[in-house]
């Protein structure tokens, strides 16, 4: 099914530009990466919604999330998952993630869903510095400068004791635990296949964050409500699967540059929803981001 939606984009593409060769697994990774990272944003998109204009909890939004997640994706699991979770760096890994989640959850309650990614993206930075300390990934000077302009970036959009917000720490908080995410999954990755690990993140984090989800149950459970939050889960769960599925048909390293296509998709909601758009700084702020974040993927290849 996942497949089709890549397929399925090709006579588009082909409409608009017949000379070239779309039916290609290079095309179909850069189509669906392009999907991926807009469904991620979408995701955070209805869980906005839900706290902002259904005063919905961020803890429930977050557990919600998971558990739907843990229930779509429970056909697809190999039999060999449940097995990872007796590996308590398992437990470590979806822990992360769970912080990640909460705390973005927490910090899109009072701010623009473009200022909340922007910040966020403190997570890759925050993974290149660990993996090259623990991991002893290879960490060149040029690189290291890129990650430091794009920490100057989050800087820009955050601005701490310089009329920055808490919801916007909360944003680099999440951002932290994504780094960590991202390093543990690095550390990990052989331990089982991609849909293994998957179904063992959303599940963890669905038992732990439990008591939290079901001590803030929306008081009453309305069809906006109920629709929002499936698509919060949904959005979020089926984007992660596209970007597995990009990732088996083209090398991380070429798709890379893309992850950063969720800040345009953040941009382009938050304006097509709220009517927000970035300020000045925050404009330089995401410039640095993506620029700097792009240049070092591609010095990857």
């Amino acid at each position: 099914m996942i497949e089709r939606i890549g397929v399925c984009l090709i006579p588009i593409c082909i409409a608009l530009n017949p000379d070239q060769h779309w039916n290609t697994p290079m095309w179909q990774a850069l189509l669906i990466m392009f999907v991926a990272m807009s469904m991620i944003p979408a995701g955070d998109l209805n869980g906005k919604l839900l706290t902002s204009d259904h005063a919905v909890a961020p803890a429930f939004v977050a557990w919600s999330r998971f558990a739907l997640g843990t229930v779509m994706i429970l056909p697809f699991v190999p039999r060999s998952a449940p097995g990872l979770l007796r590996d308590w760096r398992i437990w470590v890994r979806a822990l992360c993630l769970t912080g990640g989640i909460f705390s973005i959850q927490t910090a899109l309650v009072t701010e623009p869903l473009a200022n909340v990614f922007a910040a966020f993206f403190v997570g890759p930075l925050v993974s290149y510095a660990l993996s090259a300390l623990f991991l002893k990934e290879p960490a060149s000077l040029v690189r290291s400068l890129l990650m430091l302009t794009g920490f100057a970036g989050v800087l820009l959009v955050v601005r701490p004791g310089l009329g920055g917000s808490t919801g916007l720490l909360w944003a680099m908080a999440a951002g932290t635990f994504y780094g960590l995410f991202l390093t543990s999954s690095r550390w990990l990755s052989g331990l089982g296949s991609p849909m293994a690990l998957s179904f063992t993140q959303l599940f963890i984090s669905a038992l732990v964050l439990l008591p939290l989800g079901l001590s803030n149950l929306p008081q009453t459970l309305t069809f906006p409500i109920a629709a929002l939050t499936t698509g919060s889960a949904a959005f979020s769960m089926l984007g992660n699967l596209l970007l597995l599925f990009a990732y088996a048909k083209m090398p991380a390293t070429k798709l890379a540059p893309l992850v950063y296509f969720q800040l345009i998709a953040a941009v382009g909601l938050g304006w097509a929803v709220f009517g927000d758009l970035p300020d000045s700084l925050t404009w330089a702020g995401l410039a640095l981001i993506m620029t700097s974040g792009v240049i070092s993927a591609l010095l990857r290849r």
